[in-house]
């Protein structure tokens, strides 16, 4: 879906772009080549982001689940598994090219997609002469084996699913579930895109998160509506309200050919009202197909109807790259603060929930010349360290160094300081200043309970 004028913030984007570099979040692949369009790598802040969510989704659907287990299919798989899904012969976009600026575009996205010559302009409204509309497969293809000919040739997945479909039987027999269960995976994926843009939302090589429920032919619907609600909690449990998602419910002539029901979670970020995740009820369809073109039975012997049927699945799939960006804009705030010294600044702050924060909690000796507040600092960073994630940080001012870990996300900051080593009054010993990230509100805490009491807070 196309967002109004009034629902876009470009200045924003630009804003979390650059912070994302400079902290250290996400940077364009190959850089010093020149870049790859559509790929993109994370640093040290933004892989540690990308992993506390997925372990956070992973923890969700599997570990706090008796219903749900997990699996990690290849990425290279036989062709004959996209040939019978239909990716190798109809996952494609319509494409036109515009013979004056030489630039590729999709024909369904003319109206909200630059001009390459007139950005100002969009390709419909530029005046370029375009050329009828044509299929682009977007799979990207690649050979097994020493010699690259037809039947050496096989595809870089262009999604999770078909990996658990075609172990379906394999896995429902070693890990001896009953319907209604589900596979999980979380893993890279592949698309082609003609037109990759707004930052990481839409790239060539992306992660998913997908679950593949399977069900009883007579309850998708009861479950499509299950997994929506579901699915709406687990973001706002990790910091994106639930009033910030619109529930497209996608149109019939909108939907997937083998789709009875979808659901498009979708969410306002700065370029637009984008969709975060898709979750569909794709009938029989997938294992119906598998089922047909390899010959092997991959029907559930249900014991209390004494009856076998194909599955039906419901299917919700989040793209990992897109919850970090939606995470991002949700998270990034400017506010005019007031410095040591009484005088306004502003402060650029990221405000993750706790739970999938990058850095839990910095640790920071007030000067880094004091041996003794040094010693006592890294007592405390290495109490910390093996219950949560933890940046000690002795370089500069203590007030700048409470500015970048806002950058960051970071919730909690540590300071030790002269109270710590007792030395205005015996009542402070071996107590710290712990300090919100929010609120900058600072509070003195006895160094023992400093474990409890953040994590009690993060979780």
């Amino acid at each position: 879906m196309n967002a109004t004028s009034s629902q876009r913030d470009p200045a924003k984007m630009e804003k979390i772009v650059s912070l994302c570099k400079r902290r250290g979040f996400i940077f364009q692949s190959s850089e010093i080549y020149g870049g790859l369009n559509g790929a993109w790598d994370y640093g040290p802040l933004g892989v540690e982001l990308k992993r506390n969510i997925k372990d956070y989704w992973w923890r969700c659907m599997t570990q706090l689940r008796d219903d749900v287990v997990g699996m990690d299919g290849a990425i290279l798989m036989n062709r004959a598994v996209w040939k019978a899904s239909g990716h190798e012969t109809t996952f494609s976009d319509p494409m036109v090219d515009c013979k004056t600026c030489k630039r590729r575009f999709r024909a369904d996205q003319l109206d909200s997609i630059e001009c390459g010559q007139r950005p100002s302009k969009t390709p419909s409204t530029c005046g370029g002469e375009l050329t009828e509309p044509r299929a682009f497969n977007l799979m990207f293809k690649t050979y097994v084996g020493p010699i690259e000919d037809d039947s050496s040739l096989t595809y870089l997945r262009p999604e999770t699913a078909q990996a658990i479909f075609a172990q379906f039987k394999t896995v429902l027999e070693v890990s001896r579930k009953k319907l209604p269960f589900g596979i999980a995976q979380i893993g890279k994926a592949f698309r082609n895109e003609i037109n990759p843009r707004n930052f990481t939302f839409r790239s060539r090589e992306f992660e998913q998160m997908e679950l593949e429920f399977f069900v009883q032919p007579d309850k998708g619907f009861e479950w499509l509506e299950y997994w929506k609600e579901e699915r709406l909690r687990w973001y706002e449990a990790i910091g994106i309200p639930r009033a910030r998602i619109r529930v497209l419910t996608v149109p019939d002539e909108s939907r997937a050919f083998y789709s009875k029901g979808t659901y498009d979670l979708e969410y306002e970020f700065p370029f637009g009202i984008q969709e975060l995740e898709g979750i569909a009820y794709r009938t029989d369809y997938d294992l119906k197909r598998h089922q047909e073109c390899s010959g092997k039975p991959l029907e559930y012997f249900d014991e209390e109807t004494r009856t076998k049927y194909i599955p039906h699945v419901v299917e919700p799939s989040a793209g990992v790259d897109r919850t970090v960006l939606a995470i991002l804009c949700e998270a990034y705030a400017e506010e005019e603060v007031k410095d040591e010294g009484g005088k306004s600044e502003m402060r650029t702050v990221l405000r993750f929930h706790p739970r999938v924060a990058p850095v839990k909690c910095g640790v920071f000796p007030l000067l880094k010349n004091k041996p003794e507040l040094v010693v006592k600092a890294h007592e405390v960073r290495d109490l910390l360290r093996p219950l949560m994630t933890v940046f000690y940080d002795d370089a500069g001012a203590i007030g700048r160094r409470y500015r970048r870990q806002d950058e960051a996300g970071t919730p909690f900051g540590v300071t030790i300081d002269f109270e710590t080593l007792g030395e205005k009054g015996a009542e402070w010993k071996d107590t710290v200043t712990l300090r919100d990230r929010d609120s900058m509100k600072q509070e003195r805490v006895p160094i023992p309970t400093l474990p409890e009491r953040l994590l009690s807070r993060i979780r």
